[in-house]
């Protein structure tokens, strides 16, 4: 890259609009497919913790597809979603996040220990409440502790999709090493960064918020 600064700021100034543009897409590409993975998770966790037979054939599947390069699968998908589309990038990183959600939703309930599903059920809890006021809150931890990993893995992912025609601010990386330019690398990396400490930090407060009494165990 010759003599040519690691960071240009008067670059970063004239195309800051353009920097916007892709972190949001960014951050739409990356938090939507964290959001449908737990909403489909939750049930698919809730019923791998009551029938274990469907459990292991639920989570082998799910391993296997996050096993796959996440080049290869956008690449097959473009005949049926197009090239260049959020749907490209998003339905497998759904499948990504899957593959860590549904573990964690199933181990956060089994972690609920038995005295406590029994104590629930003498004060007279019917299974949809002591799932909703008891198992719930008590699996909050474990869940919130796969999402994390789940949030920052999809975060990293979507600048694959740049290779694609859409991969938020990894266009940054391809246009930085295309023109041996490396402020744009500098700056795609720096974003993508500070997003996923942001994320993660947000995480972690809202299973503070959800969790008080594991601060106030804590703090005794």
């Amino acid at each position: 890259m010759g003599e040519e600064p690691l960071v240009r700021w008067d670059w970063i100034g004239r195309n800051w609009p353009s920097i916007q543009s892709l972190l949001v897409d960014h951050v739409i590409m990356a938090i939507l497919p964290v959001i449908l993975g737990l909403l489909i998770a939750l049930p698919l966790g809730l019923a791998g913790a009551r029938w274990r037979l469907l459990y292991q054939p639920t989570v082998s599947l799910m391993n296997v597809i996050y096993s796959l390069p996440s080049l290869a699968v956008f690449i097959v998908l473009i005949p049926l979603t197009g090239l260049a589309e959020r749907a490209t990038v998003i339905i497998p990183l759904t499948f990504y996040s899957l593959a860590v959600l549904i573990p964690a939703v199933v181990d956060g309930l089994a972690a609920v220990p038995g005295h406590v599903r029994q104590s629930a059920v003498a004060m007279g809890f019917g299974p949809t409440r002591r799932l909703l006021q008891v198992e719930l809150p008590i699996a909050v931890p474990v869940v919130l502790a796969g999402l994390r990993v789940a949030t920052v893995s999809s975060i990293s992912l979507v600048s694959v999709g740049a290779l694609i025609g859409r991969g938020g601010l990894g266009y940054l990386f391809i246009d930085g090493w295309q023109r041996q330019f490396p402020t744009p690398i500098v700056v795609g990396i720096v974003l993508v960064v500070v997003l996923a400490v942001f994320a993660d930090g947000l995480i972690v407060l809202a299973q503070r918020l959800l969790t008080p009494w594991a601060r106030a165990r804590r703090t005794a």
